[in-house]
């Protein structure tokens, strides 16, 4: 991995909340929905949003 400038790094943060704040709202969502069908898509959608997340922090270090 490269070296990260302070405002790539800035930026990576800034994306990382984004994610995890994607995460959270759409379990909210999931955890509220009646339509199965729709459950199943926000709850597929927050662990993608997760992934993404994750992934992100590994450019961290």
């Amino acid at each position: 991995m490269s070296n990260l400038t302070t405002l790539e790094v800035e930026h990576l943060r800034h994306l990382i909340g984004g994610h995890g704040l994607i995460t959270t709202k759409l379990k909210a969502y999931a955890e509220n929905c009646r339509d199965p069908e729709l459950q199943a898509l926000l709850e597929s959608d927050a662990a993608a949003a997760s992934q993404a997340q994750q992934k992100l922090m590994t450019f961290l270090g």
